[in-house]
């Protein structure tokens, strides 16, 4: 019925970027997306949101770094993050949200940010 699955996470050095993909398939349409991510040991935070509307939300650690974006032709969320650190490590999974239905969450990727 809905599938996530992320991809584009990797091993990078402090001050580098990736971009992360989430591509989705749904028989409804999307509404809100979203990027959370979890460090060892730590809960599952939010990273950056995506309403409907257009307006987005971004923890205060990514504000300036990091970028939400959707392309709705390619059923496709991304995540650019630019100027890594290491305190950026960790499993970072999308969750989205569609029409009449519930929210769901992709398997996750790995970010890690040397040191």
């Amino acid at each position: 019925q809905v599938q996530l699955a992320e991809s584009g996470g990797g091993l990078v050095q402090p001050g580098g970027s990736l971009r992360l993909s989430c591509v989705y398939r749904s028989i409804s349409k999307l509404t809100d997306a979203g990027w959370y991510r979890q460090a060892p040991g730590k809960q599952r935070d939010l990273v950056a949101l995506f309403k409907r509307g257009g307006a987005v939300n971004y923890a205060d650690s990514v504000k300036g770094r990091f970028t939400i974006s959707i392309d709705n032709a390619k059923n496709t969320v991304y995540l650019q993050m630019n100027s890594l650190k290491p305190e950026d490590t960790a499993v970072y999974y999308c969750n989205a949200r569609f029409e009449f239905m519930g929210d769901y969450w992709g398997p996750g990727t790995q970010v890690t940010v040397s040191s």
